[in-house]
């Protein structure tokens, strides 16, 4: 029957890891992704790319370097890649449709913005019927004038770990077990 996992890697672009003003702990979120990717590929996982179309203008302008996707987790032949104009990656893209193609019901998802595309995206998710894990340290935001990144990263873990999405850290997600797994 094939896999039904696949691992969404939200908004991962050149031009949130970039100064003057880059995503929260940069670096590291890199790393925990690029490690999360070549797991799913190892274990047959698919790869599903979000990609953030900014107004024109902006520093996600189609077309821009800064809106490819970062070189550290870029996307290889075979991965899928939606592109998305709101917060909900699902919002008026084919990313439903893509991953009824490939009979995928369970979501692994990473990336940016905390509150905002990653946040929506669980929710709906969710509301769509995917069984729906969050990689608690693998997606990041920026400070606001009220809380700190981390702040926002806790409260929305917090959020959504429950009804929306089960909570795992990077290192806890077992790609062989998901892979496994009927729905």
């Amino acid at each position: 029957m094939g896999n039904s996992t696949a691992l969404p890697v939200i908004d991962v672009q050149v031009c949130n890891f970039e100064d003057p003003a880059p995503v929260h702990a940069r670096n590291g979120l890199l790393a925990g992704i690029s490690g999360l990717i070549t797991r799913a590929r190892a274990s047959g996982v698919s790869v599903v790319y979000v990609q953030h179309c900014g107004l024109e203008g902006t520093v996600d302008q189609p077309g821009t370097p800064g809106w490819r996707v970062h070189p550290a987790v870029a996307p290889v032949k075979g991965d899928v890649v939606v592109q998305e104009h709101h917060p909900d990656a699902f919002q008026a893209t084919n990313l439903q449709r893509e991953l009824e193609s490939k009979g995928i019901r369970r979501l692994i998802v990473t990336g940016v913005q905390t509150e905002y595309c990653v946040d929506t995206t669980c929710r709906r998710a969710y509301s769509l019927g995917y069984d729906v894990t969050l990689v608690k340290d693998a997606h990041s935001t920026w400070d606001t004038d009220h809380l700190s990144a981390p702040q926002i990263i806790v409260h929305h873990n917090h959020m959504l770990g429950g009804w929306f999405a089960e909570l795992k850290e990077a290192n806890e997600i077992d790609f062989d077990y998901v892979s496994s797994r009927v729905s």
